[in-house]
């Protein structure tokens, strides 16, 4: 596509009338490598697998029907960040900790500070021009080039979506929105038995529904260090890691725990108080679900290791 075809092309999805073919979900088995955002958000270097010519995603599916691409997250999970990255981000060896399958992209992006530059929020609602996301796809990044790298830049058409995505306040998918009938954990990140080659710099929980902010503090969420202490009588006890504990505005769903020091090499356990009236609640004043409390009322909802000290 050259200069004049790309800015056509700009020009017709601001005037929201943008004709393209859909591009649709594509079968996981295609892509050998990495491409696209995978590497622009974690190093993960792309081959350009999944994408044409011009940088923009392959159309055609094996999976029946197709989600055309648009400025909603759900289009933009189905026609970038599943068929493209999630190849390379998940699982517990993701880069960057950033895993951009369906289950957990949304909750690692939107309010989330950037590992490579962590002053800077990989998606910061309503200003794509202050998200390290949009940074890294045109090329202006602190940190590193032009993503992918080495490869063809995803089309400026293609960025329009995402930043009109951001810009409207980068809003969950419909099948996110949805309320589950109760109030527990869905995720964790970084996982159980995660072992990671570097320390995280934020820790992710998310809920299946908005938590109450008022009552959210370092008290009803803890990170111990417990090296040595579990199944041994004679071991130490779980030592308290200090950490910043926010729930960010834009995502009420997510609590984030932020180390307040790079957390040294050694496992680590994630603690939710439970006692009542001690215990997280969400919004519209459900206490949370967890099952198999210890007898203090505590649940460890994720252990990982830290395998090197930086």
């Amino acid at each position: 596509m050259n200069k004049s075809q790309r800015a056509s092309a700009a020009e017709r999805y601001e005037t929201r009338a943008c004709a393209r073919p859909a591009a649709a979900i594509c079968d996981r088995r295609r892509f050998s490598t990495a491409a696209l955002i995978s590497a622009w958000l974690g190093g993960c270097s792309g081959s350009g697998v999944g994408l044409d010519s011009n940088g923009q995603p392959l159309v055609g599916s094996s999976t029946g029907a197709a989600l055309p691409l648009s400025a909603d997250f759900d289009s933009i999970q189905a026609n970038v960040f599943t068929p493209i990255c999630s190849v390379c981000h998940i699982g517990a060896t993701a880069p960057q900790g950033l895993m951009l399958d369906a289950s957990h992209s949304y909750n690692l992006l939107v309010n989330i500070p950037s590992t490579e530059v962590p002053s800077i929020l990989r998606v910061k609602p309503g200003d794509p021009g202050n998200s390290y996301i949009i940074q890294k796809l045109q090329g202006h990044a602190a940190v590193g080039g032009q993503m992918p790298l080495g490869e063809t830049p995803l089309a400026a058409s293609t960025i329009a979506f995402i930043v009109q995505w951001i810009t409207d306040g980068a809003q969950p998918g419909a099948s996110a929105s949805a309320t589950d009938a109760k109030f527990r954990v869905a995720s964790v990140v970084p996982g159980d038995d995660d072992v990671l080659s570097v320390p995280p710099s934020s820790i992710v929980i998310s809920f299946t529904r908005e938590l109450d902010a008022s009552r959210i503090d370092d008290t009803l969420v803890r990170l111990e260090r417990i090296d040595g202490a579990s199944g041994d009588a004679a071991a130490p006890a779980p030592t308290a890691t200090s950490i910043a504990v926010t729930a960010p505005a834009a995502n009420p769903r997510v609590l984030l725990l932020i180390p307040r020091s790079p957390l040294l090499a050694g496992r680590y356990q994630v603690v939710l108080g439970g006692l009542p009236g001690a215990a997280l609640s969400a919004r519209d004043a459900q206490p949370i679900v967890m099952p198999a409390v210890d007898v203090s009322g505590d649940r460890i909802i994720s252990r990982f290791t830290v395998a090197t000290t930086p």
